[in-house]
């Protein structure tokens, strides 16, 4: 067994791919970060993300995967779920192996499992569409935090600048700290030392309406509601309850 450590990036599992073919590797697993302890029996290979490597790889891809599949296969990295990256390397070995386009070929377990995580980025993005509620800063600016279970943030700029096109605003990702501001001209991604914890530290810097907003939409909420027709368990799958504290209607 071969464990390969690499810097968590996309270039550098595309390396950490070159480095399985160079060696001529069989048995792997991958880490990201440092590795930290040591093991009987066990080689390790420190990945350096290079370049040069990640492009041949690449282009191996692009030579055998559609664009869209080849961008679907980014999303699924840039998601970010735990223990994940052994399947997306099978995957993009089993891509590179075959003389001819595989992508829809879900009798392989590693093309169904990218399938899979697929619906879950799509499944999470699109509920973050939907349970984004902004609040206004005193300097005109909306803010909005949320804490997706998968890093789905970046997808969803194009969205939402279309959605909001005429005002600043800020979605602040609070459990990987990081964010993106939209100036009226681009979209950047931040980080923000008030919102290393919870969403309640910008409250000091809400406007003086924003309160009265807020209840408009509670009340709004409130009226809508029809108590004979609740249905708890349907209303919990829409809306999960980990949502609710960056709901307004539920606050």
């Amino acid at each position: 067994m071969t464990t390969l450590i690499y810097d968590g990036s996309f270039e550098g599992l595309l390396t950490a791919v070159f480095e399985i073919y160079e060696h001529r590797l069989q048995h792997i697993k991958i880490e990201k970060g440092e590795w930290l302890a040591t093991a009987l029996f066990e080689d390790v290979i420190k990945v350096h993300t290079d370049e040069k490597r990640a492009g041949r790889v690449l282009q191996g891809l692009q030579k055998r995967l559609s664009a869209g599949a080849l961008q679907r296969l980014y999303a699924v990295h840039m998601a970010g779920i735990e223990g994940e990256d052994i399947n997306i390397i099978g995957y993009i070995r089993y891509v590179i192996d075959s003389m001819q386009n595989v992508e829809e070929d879900y009798g392989n377990r590693y093309v169904l499992r990218i399938a899979e995580m697929v619906r879950m980025i799509r499944r999470e993005k699109h509920r973050m569409e939907a349970f984004i509620r902004f609040q206004k800063l005193q300097d005109e600016t909306f803010y909005s935090a949320i804490e997706p279970d998968i890093n789905i943030l970046p997808l969803l700029g194009k969205h939402f600048k279309n959605r909001y096109t005429d005002q600043k605003w800020i979605i602040y990702d609070m459990r990987r700290n990081y964010g993106l501001f939209y100036n009226l001209h681009a979209i950047d991604f931040i980080a923000l030392d008030f919102a290393t914890t919870r969403p309640d530290n910008v409250i000091s810097t809400y406007t003086e309406d924003e309160g009265l907003y807020q209840n408009l939409w509670k009340n709004y909420f409130n009226s809508v509601n029809i108590p004979a027709r609740k249905n708890t368990k349907l209303h919990m799958r829409h809306i999960p309850k980990r949502y609710w504290r960056f709901l307004t209607e539920k606050i």
